[in-house]
């Protein structure tokens, strides 16, 4: 079989496009405490900082305590 002679079918839901705005759209909302919505945020800010710190490392060729002064 050759790519040229397989054929794709597309399938698209019978659903009309008004009905959806219709369904309230489920989103985490913030709130205080032990929540998995203040996991994921934590988590993600702790990516951020993790790479942020090799990236230093990367560019100025010495670690983070070094950077800092507070190594020999």
């Amino acid at each position: 079989m050759t790519p040229e002679s397989q054929e794709f079918e597309v399938q698209v839901p019978d659903t009309d496009p008004s009905e959806a705005d219709d369904e309230p759209v489920n989103q985490p909302q913030p709130a205080f405490g032990w929540t998995a919505y203040a996991e994921k945020l934590n988590g993600r800010f702790a990516m951020i900082g993790f790479i942020s710190l090799l990236l230093l490392e990367l560019i100025t060729h010495q670690d983070f305590f070094t950077w800092m002064g507070l190594s020999r």
